[in-house]
Formats: structure tokens, C-alpha cells, sequence
């Protein structure tokens, strides 16, 4: 084997130049700009939300908490469909924001850059409605509240394009970070089950379309068919809401 600058060779393949790809300063340091917008609106949500209802631990209690989070009864009897998106804005508290807001950060850092801003944010739509799918199907009777469901999504899709690149899922410590997080979801009492579970195969599910026809058509048409999940979504979170009426 023969010492090269990109590593240890053959005598053959040492002779050979390596084609260098280089990524320029700016877009290695460009800012995620919708994953900061993301973060903003869940911030100032949970501020507003905090300040009219009953303070920062629990997140408030008032007017927005009550009409905005999820759930089942008030979107199938009362047509308030808008629960499906607004409750991944509330947060039950301080910390729950917090660290839903991380999770989203390191996610969106890498996944923003890669996938550009209109099929990050698709995407992250799409987990979001999953989530909100998965918890009226779980527990269609108990509010629900947290951008954790497309927090899970984010990472499910991570997970199918990291493999899909050819990098070590459990290597990388998205497969166990996943797993560990399951753990949680399922030990840890008064965590939305349905949305973790939702968002995450939401997240596989959306990755895995992105990635297929982002390969063979431009972005606008791998987001479009993402987006068709998040519409499916949509439509099986109305019907299970109005069949546990």
C-alpha cells in the first residue's frame, strides 16, 4: 500500500488522481434560515401562550393553549381543523420546548443544507402532520401538544438518507439516538406515544420519497410528492377524529 493525501493505496490506484470536491466557505457557514424561522415561531408561540395563560413552567393554560392544541372531540365535532398544524407549536412548559427546539436545531442543520429550504420545509410539515395522524390515532381523547412529532419525523428521515449515502446509521448515532428516544416514548408516562411513533415513520416515509424522485426530477417535484403524504394525512387525522365521536 502507498501513502497518498487521501489515504492508504494500492500502487496501481496511487498513480490515479482523486477528483476534490470542494464545498465553498459560504454555503458550509450559510445560515439554516427555515430551521431558525421554525425555532422563532415556536419561541414566540410559546411566549405569547405562556404570558396569557399562567406562566413559563406550564407553558400557560389560557385562550391559545386551550383552542390551539390537539384534540380529538374539537376537531371532529367542532371542524377545528387547524389543531392538526397549531399544536406542533405548543409546548406543555420551559423544557419541553427547550429541548424539542435542539432536537430541531441539530436535525435541521444537517438536513436544510442537503435538502434545500422548500423540501426541508415540506418535510418538516409533512412529520408534523404524521405526528398529529399518529396521536388521534393512539389517543384521539387527550390533548396533545409539542413539535415533537416532527422533531421524531426529522430524524426518521436522517436516518433513510444517511443510508441511502452510504453512511453508517448506528456508526453515525442516528439509529441509536432514535432507539434511545423510543425508550423514553414508550417508559416515560405523559409522552404522546402516537406522535413520536407518527412523526418517525412520517419521517421515513416522506425521506424515502424525497430521496427516489428527487434522483430522477428537480426539488419542486420531490417536495410535491412528499407534500401528497402530508394531504393523506390530513385526511385519515379528519376521518379517525370523526369516527371516535
Amino acid at each position: 500500500m502507498t501513502p497518498t493525501p487521501v489515504g492508504m493505496r494500492c500502487p496501481d490506484c496511487s498513480k490515479e488522481r482523486t477528483r476534490v470536491t470542494r464545498i465553498s466557505a459560504a454555503s458550509a457557514s450559510a445560515l439554516p434560515v427555515v430551521t431558525v424561522s421554525l425555532i422563532a415561531i415556536n419561541v414566540v408561540v410559546f411566549l405569547v401562550a405562556a404570558l396569557t395563560g399562567g406562566g413559563l413552567a406550564s407553558g400557560g393554560a389560557g385562550p391559545l393553549m386551550y383552542n390551539g392544541q390537539l384534540y380529538g372531540p374539537s376537531v371532529s365535532a367542532n371542524g377545528e381543523y387547524w389543531r392538526l398544524v397549531t399544536s406542533g407549536f405548543l409546548h406543555a412548559g420551559f423544557f419541553h420546548l427547550l429541548m424539542n427546539m435542539i432536537f430541531i436545531w441539530i436535525l435541521g442543520s444537517m438536513l436544510e443544507p442537503a435538502l434545500g429550504r422548500l423540501r426541508f420545509l415540506t418535510l418538516y410539515i409533512v412529520c408534523l402532520l404524521c405526528g398529529s395522524l399518529g396521536a388521534l390515532l393512539i389517543e384521539p381523547n387527550v390533548p396533545v401538544v409539542g413539535a415533537s412529532g416532527a422533531a421524531f419525523g426529522l430524524l426518521g428521515a436522517a436516518i433513510v438518507m444517511a443510508r441511502r449515502r452510504g453512511i453508517d446509521i448506528w456508526g453515525s448515532g442516528l439509529a441509536p439516538i432514535l432507539m434511545l428516544n423510543l425508550v423514553v416514548t414508550f417508559l416515560v408516562p405523559g409522552i404522546a406515544i402516537g406522535a413520536h411513533v407518527g412523526g418517525v415513520l412520517g419521517g421515513f416515509l416522506a425521506g424515502f420519497v424525497m430521496e427516489e424522485v428527487g434522483e430522477r426530477h428537480a426539488s419542486t417535484a420531490a417536495a410535491g410528492a412528499a407534500a401528497v403524504i402530508g394531504v393523506v394525512a390530513v385526511v385519515l387525522s379528519l376521518a379517525v377524529a370523526g369516527s371516535n365521536i
